[in-house]
């Protein structure tokens, strides 16, 4: 029943994100070129799949009560950095790759160690629905079908930063990692 609640809240989140932050025509050009759909047909494929094979009983995962909380624990902590990433980001974000005409490399608060910390709460959430799931299956299934989507979305969106923002955005990305903070 937990998991349902903190699912269907975290679900709800996105769907509300997905309405009401897209770019809109004038303030800003679609980038996007299907890495929406893309990304949303992986993280459904893993969802769905890690879902159905949580059953499977030789990968089970030791720990019980402990590792269904720690799952869910760990989304909504993902939760908490995708939407901080989001309010830091502000005008700058939507569900769509899209630049605006007055576009500026964002580099305070979380942007501050890590260029995409949006997609690195999500992982962080699918990483703990895979846990509560307590399957390593699930887990595995989880974390490469978000982690393909995430990765064909940051190509997208990093080629069009550059191709705006130029050297300042290199600056950036030189300087910071793209969803672990001193690893990648």
């Amino acid at each position: 029943m937990l998991l349902a609640v903190v699912s269907a809240v975290w679900v709800g989140s996105e769907i509300v994100l997905g309405i009401v932050r897209h770019s809109r025509s004038g303030e800003s050009v679609r980038r996007d070129r299907f890495s929406i759909a893309v990304l949303w047909i992986c993280i459904a494929g893993a969802a769905t799949g890690g879902s159905m094979l949580r059953a499977v009983r030789a990968a089970k995962m030791p720990g019980g009560a402990t590792t269904f909380f720690i799952g869910i624990a760990l989304i909504m902590i993902g939760i908490a950095i995708r939407w901080t990433a989001i309010f830091t980001l502000r005008r700058y974000f939507t569900v769509d790759v899209s630049i605006r005409t007055d576009h500026q490399v964002i580099q305070h608060g979380i942007y501050r160690v890590i260029r995409h910390p949006a997609y690195a709460g999500s992982l962080v959430s699918f990483i703990g629905l895979g846990i509560a799931f307590m399957n390593w299956i699930s887990l595995a299934v989880m974390v490469l079908g978000t982690l393909i989507g995430f990765s064909y979305r940051i190509s997208i969106e990093e080629r069009e930063l550059i191709a705006a923002l130029g050297d300042d955005y290199r600056r950036y990305a030189a300087r910071t990692k793209r969803l672990i903070p001193g690893v990648f």
